[in-house]
């Protein structure tokens, strides 16, 4: 088992909370940010309680400032397709709207939290992407959508709510399983103002974040082994880093995680830095068949790199330069334990805010610790391990039993196989010689059939056992190796078990010219749209060329900035050569199919005839 003395442990005998507080992580926010964790029971008090029926109604089930934890949890009988859901920011009035837009600016004036973007995510993708944004943008008119005024009226009331109480709490859980201690941290946040603060995908009231620690008994001491970070559309190996890798890993005083959480959207980062979120829409099936074909040719017989243009380029900002929560700071965390039996986890199903009736969900609030927006069990609560694909793992003091275990297993079943193999092979060539002795006597073609399918039958059960025992060989090396190379205190590779890792963007390595790249960004979707609606109006008759002449000016200008010009150029002149060899094929097919067979034809007589001279 490797060493962990220079790693911080903790009693086996020390209480939940006590676990908590000796691991508890340290997240560092962006610049701008307007939400941090706080406790529910005034976000609670601040909001009403609905549900949604299936015919479209909304129900009102207690007015705002009537609603407390004790009215949240009650039984409340509804038919099946029901949504209950809180809600934090009432209706309002266009005045109402105005209103809280002008006090948002005069706070973020007062407070003089401003958040610049810097190079913005249109500018990080081409123009292609950008039209995809446009569509997803317009999507909001046809699906749920929380209003910019919903924003800026849950900043008013957060900021009010953190002036009478200025603490940040985290809901700690505990849970035991298969060999593992797992410290779960979670986080509740009024908003999520992702879209409407810093250019996300979408925002939503309320919003849940979770880290994980996994620790395990060593000598009567718990010592940690692995982090865990909830970040978007990452799952499974992808979110948890090993403790000894610092690099992915930072810590404060050797025992407290550093977090770097998305402006807006709260995710969870082990590095500070911008990371490149993608939306990727639903294509056709056709569509889907046609670009993958388009795609190994492009970068088959082509040779060249695979670009990705279907997609909506988005960006997470975790700089990390505002506030800090956490130990070695002056803003500790107010921590409060949780578990099943605790009743507004356990017995609350609902969502945590407004229900937008948003299709995709992206703008519906999310339920609680311990359950999905649909109301089924969250599998991050009743599974952590699965969770962060640590179910397959066991913890390093069983590893080393285990190992040797599969050792003894994979040697026992080779003795087994060095007997059973020769005993096989024999029987089998018994059965060839019985069958050989047939040949020549037509009356035995029965008996002789019936012993060619034993004969097929045995062959194939001696080749799988011998496939069995050189893979078990080879399984029998490695499994030797990693219990020789655990037991001198060796480990394996930190990141041998990331598939995707999540690295921050470098926003210098793409663009040449930033502020004409960001203006470009800003008006090229709109400049493209103008000239073809000019196309179609004064130039009707010249309309695809027109488009294809458009397009290209567009793409160059676009790869000019961002320093792409030479590869852009090599690239359309690929696309045209191709068109223009498929319009001779289509212009002159007889000639081209009569030609290629002619020369087929020579060249096959050529062939057959040397081999009637050679």
């Amino acid at each position: 088992m490797p060493p962990v003395s220079d790693r911080p442990t903790a009693p086996l005998t020390a209480s939940d909370l006590k676990l908590l507080r000796k691991f508890e992580p340290v997240v560092c926010y962006t610049k701008g940010e307007q939400f941090f964790p706080t406790a529910i029971e005034h976000y609670i008090s601040e909001c009403s309680l609905w549900v949604h029926h299936p015919d479209g109604r909304d129900e009102l089930l207690v007015k705002q400032g009537e609603l407390n934890l004790e009215k949240l949890i009650e039984t409340r009988p509804a038919e099946f397709g029901s949504v209950r859901y809180l809600r934090f920011i009432e209706p309002l009035s266009l005045t109402e709207s105005a209103q809280v837009l002008a006090n948002q600016l005069l706070l973020r004036r007062k407070l003089g939290e401003y958040f610049l973007a810097g190079i913005g995510r249109l500018a990080r993708g081409g123009i292609l992407p950008r039209l995809l944004d446009g569509l997803f943008s317009l999507s909001f008119l046809l699906r749920g959508k929380v209003s910019a005024a919903t924003a800026a009226a849950a900043e008013l009331d957060y900021h009010e709510m953190f002036t009478e109480d200025k603490t940040y709490t985290y809901y700690g859980r505990v849970a035991r399983q298969n060999g593992w201690v797992i410290l779960q941290y979670w986080f509740f946040f009024c908003f999520n103002s992702w879209r409407s603060g810093f250019h996300g995908v979408n925002d939503h009231e309320s919003d849940w974040e979770m880290v994980t620690i996994y620790l395990y008994e060593d000598d009567g001491r718990l010592v940690p082994e692995w982090a865990a970070y909830a970040s978007h559309d990452f799952k499974g190996d992808d979110l948890r880093r090993r403790w000894d890798d610092d690099v992915e890993l930072q810590k404060v005083d050797g025992s407290h995680p550093v977090v770097f959480a998305g402006a807006g959207s709260h995710a969870s980062y082990f590095r500070r830095g911008e990371y490149q979120a993608e939306v990727n829409p639903s294509l056709p099936g056709w569509f889907s068949g046609l670009l993958h074909a388009w795609n190994k040719l492009w970068t088959g017989p082509l040779g060249q790199p695979v670009i990705n243009t279907f997609h909506i380029p988005f960006v997470d900002f975790a700089r990390g330069d505002g506030l800090r929560i956490g130990p070695g700071g002056s803003n500790p965390w107010s921590p409060v334990l949780i578990d099943e039996s605790t009743p507004w986890v356990g017995y609350y199903r609902g969502l945590w805010g407004l229900f937008a009736r948003d299709p995709i969900s992206g703008e519906n609030a999310p339920a609680g610790p311990m359950y999905n927006r649909d109301g089924s069990s969250r599998g991050s609560w009743y599974d952590p391990l699965g969770f962060a694909g640590l179910d397959k793992v066991a913890p390093p003091p069983q590893m080393e039993k285990m190992l040797s275990d599969n050792c003894e297993k994979v040697s026992r079943r080779q003795e087994e196989l060095e007997k059973l193999i020769p005993g096989k092979a024999g029987e089998l060539q018994a059965i060839g010689a019985r069958q050989k002795g047939m040949e020549g006597h037509p009356h035995l073609a029965k008996l002789y059939s019936a012993l060619e399918k034993e004969i097929n039958t045995l062959s194939a059960e001696v080749r799988n056992l011998r496939r069995e025992y050189s893979e078990n060989t080879a399984l029998l090396q490695g499994l030797t190796r990693r219990l020789d190379r655990l037991k001198a205190g060796g480990q394996d590779d930190p990141r041998s078990h990331i598939h995707h890792l999540a690295v921050p963007d470098d926003p210098s390595r793409v663009l040449r010219f930033d502020r004409a790249a960001e203006t470009w960004a800003a008006i090229s979707l709109s400049l493209l749209m103008f000239a073809i609606a000019a196309l179609i109006f004064f130039a009707p008759k010249y309309i695809w060329a027109g488009l294809v002449i458009i397009l290209i000016l567009f793409v160059v200008a676009e790869s000019f900035l961002r320093g792409a010009f030479v590869q852009t150029v090599g690239r359309i002149t690929l696309i045209l050569a191709m068109l223009s060899a498929l319009i001779l094929f289509l212009q002159f097919w007889k000639w081209i199919i009569a030609t290629t067979l002619v020369a087929m034809g020579i060249s096959l007589m050529y062939q057959r005839l040397r081999e009637l001279t050679g």
